[in-house]
């Protein structure tokens, strides 16, 4: 940051064309928000204290779990305590927390759903290697590098964005601090620092979208080879939750970055899809057709309640 940084804390303008609607968005997002705090809690809980699910798949979906829980916790807070009447304003440190976190999960979440698509492609297409090949060591390296490349993408669009010099004014027209919103505050030309931000991010999710249509259209190839109906069901079953998720995160992407003049409101009501409903979606299409969690979840309780009645 340089040296003549005026600006000290910014105004978070919120939801754009949300007057009025302040009670009803508090109350709603404030649901989504508890489900899906509870909901990923719940998934890690049973993926930690289940023997079963110690497993390459859901060793990653618990690294989705702390992801939706960090990736929804980033900017629900501050968004609930501007519509409950508390005010927008945000520090200028915290502005540069919530804009690094935002990319730095962001991130993460498309290198760790690339990740997923892998364990599924070697799951399907080399059912007999598998345990081999995602060995445990294998897997910590995928996850540690996900969390580090998301840190390094971060890291290079926070620098960007707040490098500039902000004097004046500090109104951010949005509901948090996000690089376009943030930088056309700039006192300075911010047109490169624009174009590097939407070009890394651009093309870091089309790389990862890439590499999961390759390993699903070899998924898709290895499953027609499947002589037998069942086989051929179980083998897309193991795939579906993760295609569905996949379609919730990138659809929202998609729709903002690929848009000529895109919509201030349709883009702000997007991102709040991408930011709460899918983290409260996720532990949902990962457990409803899942007998392995939902059998981990009844063990969690059923432990419980009997812990309870000992007391």
């Amino acid at each position: 940051m340089t040296n003549n940084t005026m600006v000290t804390e910014f105004t978070l303008l919120g939801i754009p064309e949300s007057d009025g609607l302040e009670d009803v968005l508090l109350f709603l997002f404030s649901t989504f928000y508890a489900c899906a705090l509870l909901g990923n809690l719940l998934i890690l809980t049973a993926v930690i204290s289940s023997p079963r699910l110690h497993t390459p798949m859901y060793f990653f979906l618990g690294n989705l779990s702390i992801f939706d829980l960090g990736f929804c916790s980033t900017t629900a807070p501050k968004m609930l305590s501007y519509l409950s009447g508390q005010g927008g304003g945000i520090s200028f440190q915290g502005c540069v927390v919530q804009l690094f976190f935002y990319h730095c999960l962001g991130c993460t979440l498309c290198f760790l759903y690339t990740v997923m698509a892998y364990d599924r492609f070697v799951a399907i297409c080399f059912p007999l290697r598998y345990t081999a090949i995602m060995n445990h060591r294998l897997c910590c390296a995928l996850a540690t590098g996900t969390w580090m490349s998301g840190c390094v993408h971060a890291t290079i669009l926070t620098s960007l964005t707040f490098q500039l010099p902000y004097c004046g004014p500090s109104e951010v027209d949005y509901y948090f601090c996000d690089m376009p919103a943030v930088l056309s505050l700039a006192c300075e030309d911010s047109s490169v620092a624009q174009r590097v931000g939407f070009t890394n991010v651009g093309l870091l999710s089309l790389i990862c979208f890439f590499l999961i249509l390759v390993s699903y259209t070899r998924i898709g190839i290895s499953i027609s080879k499947i002589r037998s109906t069942e086989g051929r069901q179980r083998a897309f079953s193991t795939c579906s939750a993760h295609l569905t998720a996949i379609v919730c995160a990138y659809g929202p992407v998609i729709i903002i970055y690929l848009q000529p003049c895109p919509s201030p409101t349709l883009g702000a009501i997007i991102q709040i899809l991408n930011n709460l409903v899918t983290p409260t979606l996720n532990p949902l299409i990962y457990s409803l057709r899942n007998k392995d969690v939902k059998s981990a979840l009844r063990h969690v309780f059923l432990k419980r309640c009997l812990s309870l009645d000992n007391k």
